[in-house]
């Protein structure tokens, strides 16, 4: 596909998953928090999956992709600092109502999307399985430790032992998934099954690193633990 097709359809897709969740959170349809969390886990993997619509044989393509999440990153930070009114994205990224809380957790987000995509693009899976686990990983782990009880961590009293395991399960089986599709588009030579030990150890570690009681920056922490570590089990 011409690579400039390619970014004009991933840029409609993002656009029309951020905007329908921030209408839907505007309207009272679904919880801010909710919506918050919705955008956390669905952006990034139907972005990543949009990176098969770009062609190999262009150097320039994985810059292109990045334009996306680029574009959506500085329109955060613009919200974030009050220069652009958007009252339902900030009802549907923050957790109080306040805009500048886009400045911290949704604007790492987006950050991290833009360096992995340039870095890591198609050539690695380190790249997506660190996505994934933000993206899957974090984002079940607030919506599963909100929605069943159970005690708090004993090094972290304001996150919960069914929270980590949302994060576990959810990165987890994002990170197979794209992976598998991945694999079967012909991307990585090697066998599905490879991949199925190095993102069970990745998972683990970033569960571990998005126990700690670090406010607003576990998009970055844990995307950081995957990358070092990826690079040991995908060498």
């Amino acid at each position: 596909m011409n690579p400039f097709l390619a970014l004009l359809i991933t840029l409609l897709v993002a656009l029309f998953e951020l905007r329908s969740l921030d209408f839907a959170a505007h309207r009272g349809w679904i919880d801010s928090r909710l919506s918050r969390k919705l955008i956390h886990i669905l952006t990034g993997p139907l972005f990543v999956l949009c990176w098969l619509l770009f062609p190999d044989d262009v150097w320039y393509a994985r810059y292109l992709a990045a334009l996306v999440p680029l574009l959506f990153t500085v329109q955060f930070a613009l919200i974030g600092l009050g220069l652009i009114r958007d009252d339902a994205s900030v009802k549907a990224m923050s957790r109080s109502g306040d805009r500048r809380e886009i400045l911290r957790g949704p604007l790492f987000y987006g950050i991290v999307f833009v360096v992995m995509t340039i870095v890591y693009w198609k050539t690695s899976p380190i790249g997506i399985t660190a996505l994934m686990l933000m993206c899957g990983g974090d984002g079940l782990a607030d919506v599963l430790g909100r929605s069943l009880k159970s005690a708090p961590l004993p090094w972290s009293k304001r996150k919960t032992w069914f929270g980590s395991l949302g994060m576990f399960l959810g990165g987890w089986a994002l990170s197979a998934f794209i992976l598998a599709v991945f694999t079967a588009a012909g991307v990585f030579p090697a066998p599905f099954s490879v991949y199925l030990m190095p993102i069970t150890l990745l998972a683990l570690v970033g569960t571990l690193v998005e126990s700690l009681p670090l406010e607003d920056i576990d998009n970055v922490t844990v995307t950081l633990a995957t990358i070092l570590l990826g690079h040991l089990l995908f060498s």
